[in-house]
Parts: structure tokens; C-alpha cells; sequence
């Protein structure tokens, strides 16, 4: 038997029925999470309506797109944003470019537009050249999208996914178009540059609450919820191994090794 597998057992077992209780309990009504305000998806409204008054579309990029690697959750999470932002320019008649540098994603990002805009009552304003596939190549995409923002004069730009290199370039083309930017990425190292150059950034996991934070939809919230109880039981066990490492105890090295 190898060590530890009874412990990681019980703890996956403990913990998953924590998160499908929460949720059912919030689906139920039993339970009324209440999610934080994000700044940063309040504004995505202000950015679409200052695009309507301007007459000038919204551009929204998922990132790289990914949807079979270890990028995919920032990927899912930016579609339920996007959900949210085809429904706003559905309601205020504006024109809206996605642009993705995943061939896996592009069929995907096409029938969820196009899924959005029918729920809308809006089937009409979707267009072949609403979703646009650019290049797999990093700087190709990158080199693409800049010609999108002058071409096309973007007055709003959001920038929500997994991100690299090509993320000071965005932010910067989308600023020389004075277009007003809501940015974030899960990964920690780009952040730093959508804080500098971006109107509103989101910082960390508020990418993955995106989602249930716009539609408010019970199982979201109540998934999220869920998660973070987990996430408190975890960081209260690390610091009771800490406590007990200091006492020089090994009860809780004994117990994981079961």
C-alpha cells in the first residue's frame, strides 16, 4: 500500500462533499453566498456603453485560448465573461470582434456568440467576421490584433484569459486607440502589465469568479462558495502542521502518511 493513500482518500472524499453541499444547498436557497465587488467586471458595462455612444466596437480576447492544456480553466472562465459581453453589446447594438490564436477554441468562441446572441433576440448581429481566427503564431496573432485596433478604431478592449508576451503589446495598441481596457490573467507574471497600461485589471482568482459573479447564477456562486471553504480548511491545516512541527509532534505527519 503506498503511503498516504487512505489520508488522500478521506481528504478528497471530505473536501468534494463540502463543495457538492454548498452548492446544493445554494441552489436550494438554504444558503445565500455573497460574492465581493470586482471593480473590474463592474466597469465591462461602462466600456461597452462608451463604445455604443462612440459608435465604435468592442474587442474581446480570450487570450491564447487553449482548451486541452494546463491554461484551459482561465480559457472556460473568459467564455463566461464573454457570455456576458455579447449579451451587452446584443442589448446596445454595438459591434463586437473576438479575436483567438486557438484553432480549438475558434469553433467553440463561435457557437457560444452565436448561442448568446440568439438567446438576446439578436440573431442578425452575427456575423462570419465576428470571431476571428488570426495565427497560432504568438507574434503573428499579436501582430493581428493590433491591425484590428487601428483598423477598426476599438473604443472598448477586454483582455481575459491566459496571456504572455503579447500582453504589453495589446494593452499598449488598445491605449494608442484611446479604448477604454479591462484586463486579466491568471498568469501572475503578465498582471504587472495590464496593472500599467489597463483601466481596470483583475488581480489573481478573480478571473475564475467572473463567471458567477455576472450572471449570479446559484450554482456558480454556490460552487465558488464551495471552493473557498475548502481552500479555508486547507490553509487552517497548514498552519496547524506548522504548530504542531514547532511542538515537535509528528501526530499530523503519522495521520498523512496512513
Amino acid at each position: 500500500m503506498i503511503e498516504g493513500t487512505h489520508f488522500v482518500f478521506s481528504a478528497f472524499v471530505i473536501l468534494g462533499s463540502i463543495i457538492i453541499g454548498v452548492l446544493l444547498a445554494t441552489r436550494n436557497g438554504k444558503l445565500h453566498p455573497k460574492i465581493r465587488r470586482i471593480p473590474a467586471l463592474d466597469s465591462i458595462e461602462e466600456a461597452v456603453g462608451r463604445a455604443t455612444e462612440m459608435g465604435r466596437p468592442v474587442h474581446y480576447s480570450p487570450g491564447y485560448g487553449e482548451i486541452t492544456t494546463s491554461t484551459a480553466p482561465q480559457t472556460f472562465a473568459s467564455f463566461d465573461v464573454l457570455n456576458h459581453v455579447v449579451a451587452l453589446t446584443a442589448r446596445y447594438n454595438t459591434q463586437l470582434i473576438v479575436t483567438c490564436k486557438s484553432p480549438q477554441s475558434f469553433p467553440i468562441i463561435q457557437e457560444l456568440v452565436r448561442e448568446a446572441y440568439l438567446v438576446a433576440g439578436k440573431p442578425d448581429m452575427f456575423r462570419e467576421d465576428t470571431v476571428r481566427f488570426i495565427s497560432e503564431a504568438q507574434f503573428a496573432w499579436a501582430a493581428g490584433v493590433l491591425g484590428i485596433f487601428t483598423r477598426e478604431q476599438v473604443a472598448a478592449n477586454i483582455m481575459l484569459g491566459y496571456f504572455m508576451a503579447e500582453s504589453l503589446l495589446f494593452a499598449e495598441g488598445g491605449a494608442q486607440v484611446g479604448a477604454i481596457q479591462v484586463a486579466g490573467t491568471g498568469n501572475l507574471a503578465q498582471t504587472a502589465f495590464f496593472v500599467a497600461a489597463c483601466d481596470y485589471t483583475l488581480i489573481g482568482e478573480e478571473l475564475y469568479a467572473g463567471g458567477a459573479y455576472l450572471s449570479q447564477d446559484a450554482s456558480k456562486v454556490g460552487n465558488l462558495a464551495g471552493q473557498d471553504i475548502v481552500k479555508m480548511l486547507t490553509i487552517a491545516f497548514i498552519v496547524l502542521g506548522t504548530l504542531l512541527a514547532t511542538a515537535e509532534s509528528d501526530w499530523l505527519l503519522e495521520l498523512i502518511k496512513k
